[in-house]
């Protein structure tokens, strides 16, 4: 079938690679030092890039979705990720630390508002900062839905997402006796913080491995062997976290406090056939949420690279100043 072309692909659809104006490491505490960058316009609309993981760390592409000629682009790598350090460090690593983490770098940054543009573990970290700080928040752009409920992880961890994708799951879950694979998350657990470094990678790299295998619609189930380095942090914060549920105070925090945000604008933007993080939390997210705006993608996956949701969210991105006021 030919392609039709109006669909852009995902490099067609981004602004121009711009580098950063700023970049800076900000002690925040705790024995923590994050990397912090700044984009585009110094005086423009600020927004704040909020990455997934726990433990991703930011890139270069994540600037691309804003025009540097209107926006004051803010990302930074959270708590022992990135080019923050400690590297691959839990210690004082909770959700309440990250919130704390962003008004920080606001309030040092001078910034009285800005908008919150996360994906994936970075739509949790956007909502429960708007939650906690909704008078310093102007508008929400969120994208693969993740609301760091128990019901999401039994998805991901306990074999829901593995019927789709059995070949892979067999690998991932085949990593773990048979007698301990009821509880994937503890059993990885145990073998990411052995303090065995050389297993520790090993159980990072198959742990990463399963989450890139299902990001991509086009995905054919081969997740690659991640970078070792880049892997242990990745696999030990997200494991750290979904340990202890998010550190959120009940399982579907999110939604029963949603009401907080009401007044704020949002836009959801969800691959329909998001593997990691299903639509399902979308769906109920924009329910309750009577000011933002479910954007359900087709042919679409999690991944922030894939076509449609790239030229989705740049399109919000480009008229949103003349839809919030400043």
């Amino acid at each position: 079938m030919d392609k039709d072309p109006s669909q852009k692909s995902a490099v067609q659809s981004l602004h121009p690679p711009i580098d950063p104006f700023d970049q800076r490491m900000i002690d925040v505490g705790d024995g923590h030092t994050l990397y912090v960058e700044q984009c585009g316009r110094p005086d423009g609309v600020p927004v704040v890039v909020l990455h997934g993981g726990p433990g991703g760390g930011c890139s270069p592409a994540m600037r691309r979705y804003f025009d540097p000629k209107v926006y004051r682009v803010v990302l930074f790598d959270q708590r022992g990720c990135g080019r923050s350090q400690p590297h691959a460090s839990v210690a004082h690593n909770t959700t309440w630390d990250l919130v704390a983490d962003i008004e920080k770098i606001r309030e040092l940054l001078g910034i009285e508002k800005w908008i919150g543009f996360g994906g994936s573990w970075g739509a949790t970290l956007a909502l429960v900062y708007a939650l906690t700080h909704p008078d310093r928040v102007r508008a929400l752009v969120l994208r693969g839905v993740f609301l760091m409920t128990r019901p999401e992880l039994d998805w991901f961890y306990g074999g829901g997402a593995g019927r789709f994708f059995p070949d892979t799951w067999s690998s991932f879950a085949g990593m773990i006796p048979e007698a301990e694979r009821d509880d994937l998350i503890g059993a990885y657990h145990a073998r990411l913080f052995s303090g065995n470094l050389p297993q520790e990678t090993k159980f990072a790299q198959a742990w990463s491995a399963w989450e890139n295998a299902l990001a991509s619609i086009q995905s054919d189930g081969a997740g690659g062997r991640p970078p070792g380095h880049y892997a242990r942090a990745f696999a030990r914060l997200e494991n750290h976290y979904f340990t202890n549920l998010g550190f959120l105070p009940s399982d579907d925090y999110i939604v029963e406090n949603v009401r907080r945000i009401a007044h704020l604008p949002g836009w959801i933007v969800q691959g329909r056939y998001d593997m990691i993080c299903p639509p399902i939390s979308a769906h109920r997210l924009a329910n309750q949420w009577p000011s933002a705006r479910l954007h359900m993608m087709p042919l679409s996956g999690h991944a922030l690279s894939e076509p449609n949701i790239s030229r989705q969210l740049v399109e919000i991105m480009d008229i949103l100043p003349q839809r919030v006021p400043r």
